[in-house]
């Protein structure tokens, strides 16, 4: 199975044109973040959770870089009597080793940084997808704490304020404040070190505008994380990629993902006919709910008309639409504007 990496997906933009020590700093600033994240030792012991996120983190980078380990597995040294003492390292010593390994120019700086990068963009992901899962059986997980809870206390007759359920709540609150803690910090890393790279909902990514990113992108990224949303961020993401790549057509994607948001409130509102040929008349669902006003119905119209359509479909003998990098930007960002809106007001 194929992970998808920032060393790939930027492969072809550069980043990082010369080795510095800001780039050591922030590389050491990462994987201590990424060690928050999800901890080897807890209470000085090695935790379960703990040695599958790291041995599942090496693997998954270490295959994608082609290589069969980022770091030995087995390392040791000579002791003073030149006795060899070897010991067998932690999946979490193995990818510290390799990713705070010092630079010594036998490869690219930008391919040097990438790739170490990755393993932190993997790493926040995985535990993204695991909080994901936990956040997905709470409901569940709460209701049959609360049939132990009730058993012993009915039979006593006594109401206790704090239950099972109570401190399951109070644990997976934790665990995503917790998160987003390392995110807002990660990202704070990226903007101190002056290297314009965002991480949100599972990808790091390019982000030169500091302003666009705190009251657009920001926000953006926070909403469209839930489960129902899923290819709405998956096309902003490929929108975004594309853009930062000199890739074809992002606004196409952007286009994408605004339908989508369009589609999946009108479906559920109970607006959906099962008739509509295009966004056009999705769009007259929203506004038949009154959801929008005729003014942004005309608007959200004639970006269709205007930006998706000319792009997403052959031009025949036309000239083929090419937007501008200033016309480009606008439609992601007029993209993920609208589809913050939309979804504010379901």
């Amino acid at each position: 199975m194929l992970t998808d990496i920032f060393a790939h997906r930027y492969k072809e933009t550069t980043i990082c044109e010369m080795w510095s020590e800001d780039h050591s700093k922030l590389l050491v600033q990462s994987f201590q973040l990424l060690n928050d994240v999800c901890p080897y030792y807890v209470n000085g012991h090695e935790h379960e959770r703990g040695k599958h996120f790291w041995s599942r983190i090496h693997d998954l980078l270490a295959r994608e870089l082609g290589l069969t380990e980022l770091s030995p597995a087995y390392v040791g040294y000579y002791d003073q009597q030149k006795n060899w003492q070897g010991f067998h390292a932690t999946p979490m010593y193995r990818c510290e080793k390799w990713m705070l390994a010092a630079f010594d120019g036998t490869m690219l700086p930008d391919r040097f940084f990438k790739e170490r990068l990755s393993l932190v963009e993997i790493g926040f992901r995985e535990q993204e997808n695991h909080l994901r899962a936990l956040n997905a059986n709470l409901p569940a997980a709460i209701e049959l704490a609360k049939k132990f809870d009730l058993r012993p206390l009915r039979a006593a007759g006594i109401r206790a304020p704090g239950t099972s359920a109570d401190a399951m709540r109070a644990s997976n609150a934790n665990a995503n404040d917790k998160f987003l803690a390392e995110v807002t910090e990660l990202n704070a890393r990226f903007r101190q070190g002056d290297c314009q790279l965002h991480y949100h909902n599972g990808f790091i990514q390019i982000s030169k505008d500091q302003t666009i990113v705190q009251e657009i992108e920001t926000p953006f990224w926070k909403l469209v994380a839930e489960p129902k949303w899923l290819n709405v961020d998956h096309d902003m993401k490929e929108a975004v990629d594309l853009r930062d790549t000199g890739g074809r057509d992002p606004a196409l994607y952007a286009a994408k993902s605004l339908e989508s948001t369009i589609k999946i409130i009108s479906d559920e509102k109970n607006l959906t006919r099962g008739n509509e040929k295009g966004a056009a008349q999705y769009i007259d669902n929203l506004r038949g709910a009154k959801l929008i006003e005729v003014w942004e119905t005309e608007a959200l119209k004639h970006f269709f008309a205007k930006v998706r359509n000319p792009i997403g479909h052959g031009p025949g003998a036309a000239p083929m639409p090419i937007l501008t990098e200033c016309q480009t930007n606008w439609a992601i960002e007029n993209s993920m504007i609208w589809i913050k809106s939309l979804i504010r007001r379901t």
